[in-house]
């Protein structure tokens, strides 16, 4: 069942949880692949100093003040893409980043990912494989610019489902990359299965 806009409009810690296990979807030259999100990271708006929003108002991060539910994809480094969810009301800046996934279902083709160290291949059987880094997870599932303020609530293209498996128990640990942001480098905001 996809994900509705009243999951994404609620505190973006319970949502950076309550992602782990769920099905990011992206339908790909045609086909569907199914990613079960495995590592996640919270970015809680303007007093946050590692959010995009601490800097206010801008031309990069007007998606995160619009509604919950809208896909948030920004370049780093000049080469790689992150794929975030917005959080909260309009209004609110706040987000959760995808770090990992793991391929785990797929509809009707072999999925031949670009994983940065050469090609997987996956058949349609039970095999399984991890993709680590958000600038993995965007460059494998074709997730870019482009898609930066789609509703994943509504979209053909990228969505989010809910599984129903049973809520998997969780690790959690400071973020990753943000030495620059005070006292909110430690605050415990980054989520992984066990």
């Amino acid at each position: 069942m996809r994900l509705k806009t009243s999951f994404f409009k609620r505190s973006t810690i319970a949502v950076a949880k309550q992602l782990l296990g769920k099905y990011l979807c992206r339908r790909v030259n045609g086909k569907v692949v199914c990613v079960r999100i495995t590592e996640t990271e919270a970015y809680c708006g303007t007093k946050d100093k590692a959010c995009h929003a601490s800097k206010g108002l801008t031309e990069r991060t007007k998606v995160m003040f619009g509604p919950p539910g809208c896909a948030y994809v920004y370049l780093i480094y000049g080469m790689h893409h992150c794929f975030n969810v917005v959080t909260r009301e309009v209004g609110y800046p706040e987000a959760v980043l995808v770090r990992s996934v793991e391929v785990v279902k797929m509809q009707n083709s072999i999925f031949v990912p670009n994983s940065g160290r050469g090609k997987i291949k996956m058949k349609n059987d039970n095999s399984k494989f991890k993709i680590n880094g958000p600038g993995r997870v965007c460059k494998n599932l074709s997730i870019d610019k482009n898609l930066n303020g789609v509703d994943v609530c509504l979209s053909k293209e990228l969505w989010i489902e809910d599984g129903g498996e049973k809520p998997p128990r969780i690790k959690q640990g400071k973020r990753i990359g943000i030495e620059y942001a005070g006292k909110w480098k430690d605050k415990l905001w980054r989520f992984s299965l066990e």
